[in-house]
């Protein structure tokens, strides 16, 4: 017989284990535990992983100044930070998840070319850190001129062609960000911040991440998985098929647990939280109807993806929307709760608003009041 879990319980399980129920961990084991953290967006990453910490955002900065946190392209190919300790585990499974070029054919790299791409980016860094245009002109001197034909569309011009290629070579372990220049940012090598740095086996590493995966965000099914990675369905229920696992129904849906973990136990979610932009609890955690219910899956949602929005979890679910703004020593928070918050609700929001100014380093300042659609935290 299939055991069967509450949403409630799966839902204060996810947050204890993201340490927004206990926060005190330092910044690697909390990026450990939400199996990154997601830094397209820098300042929202330091928030993020802050406020799991105890600690303040610059304490997120020095954990990736002195490499105990490296900054380079994780799960679904975006810039993700991942802790030191784990990167050989990311770097062995993630070339193994199948990809599929959205770039036209003609100006699609081939396997051989991708290949050539990654072999000349670990040459051209294993010394260095370069900018962009840098490690433009290092691969047009190593593979030719075809690596740096302006052809893919970006923004308002457009990419060299090599560029196609960012994310593998970072996936591969030639490639992480270096330190800032200025604006612009580096890239260099992992191996020269970690000695003896190589990517784990293919098997042993994918098992390891579908494993911290469930640990986090656990049950979940094959589909929810395969959206998280942004890979086949076929493919994730293949990895669950050879993994080991039990199943468990949440709400007459069979999920799946690791086998050696327990069940979630008869707890109740924090009242309140603050979440960033990307934050990687509301990223990573399906049923997205259970997390985002009524209104929410149209305020807090941007075409079915979470993320795009700081959310105000209320009772384990988005409940609300938020915005900040800083101004000189003060951040102004405006929060929008969906529906009239409670007596306790309030002093929890109280608290997580001077928690943020602790996390900022900045004189918290509250408005309850609608949010700007768009506005970003």
């Amino acid at each position: 017989m299939t055991d069967r879990v509450s949403w409630t319980a799966v839902q204060a399980r996810r947050l204890d284990r993201h340490f927004l129920s206990r926060p005190g961990a330092s910044p690697a084991d909390v990026v450990a535990a939400m199996c990154g953290a997601h830094a397209q967006v820098r300042t929202a990453a330091e928030v993020s992983v802050a406020l799991r910490t105890g600690g303040t955002t610059d304490d997120v900065r020095d954990a990736v100044a002195d490499h105990t946190l490296i900054r380079t392209f994780g799960p679904r190919g975006t810039v993700h930070l991942l802790p030191a300790d784990d990167l050989a585990l990311w770097t062995g499974a993630l070339p193994a998840v199948p990809q599929r070029s959205t770039m036209p054919s003609a100006v699609r790299l081939t396997d051989e070319q991708t290949d050539r791409i990654v072999e000349a980016v670990a040459d051209a860094l294993a010394g260095a850190e370069l900018t962009a245009d840098e490690l433009t002109e290092a691969l047009v001197d190593r593979v030719g001129s075809w690596a740096g034909d302006l052809v893919m569309p970006a923004f308002q011009g457009f990419w060299p062609r090599w560029r196609q290629a960012l994310a593998t070579a970072a996936h591969r372990g030639a490639l992480c960000f270096g330190r800032d220049r200025g604006r612009q940012v580096t890239y260099t090598s992992p191996r020269r911040w970690l000695p003896g740095f190589r990517p784990a086996e293919t098997e042993t590493a994918l098992t390891g991440v579908l494993a911290r995966y469930l640990h986090a965000y656990g049950p979940a099914t094959p589909q929810h998985f395969a959206r998280w990675l942004s890979a086949p369905v076929e493919w994730a229920s293949a990895l669950f098929a050879r993994s080991a696992l039990r199943p468990v129904d949440l709400d007459g849906e069979r999920m799946w647990l690791n086998a050696d973990d327990t069940l979630p136990g008869r707890r109740t979610p924090p009242a309140l939280r603050l979440l960033p932009l990307f934050d990687a609890h509301v990223v990573g955690s399906f049923p997205r109807e259970l997390l985002f219910p009524g209104v929410a899956a149209h305020r807090c949602l941007a075409r079915g993806q979470a993320g795009n929005f700081p959310v105000l979890l209320v009772d384990g679910v988005a409940g609300g929307l938020w915005h900040q703004r800083r101004s000189g020593r003060a951040v102004h928070l405006t929060v929008e709760p969906f529906t009239t918050l409670s007596a306790a609700h309030r002093r929890e929001l109280d608290e997580q608003v001077a928690r943020l100014g602790e996390v900022l380093g900045r004189e918290p300042r509250l408005t309850i009041g609608p949010v700007t659609v768009g506005a970003h935290a």
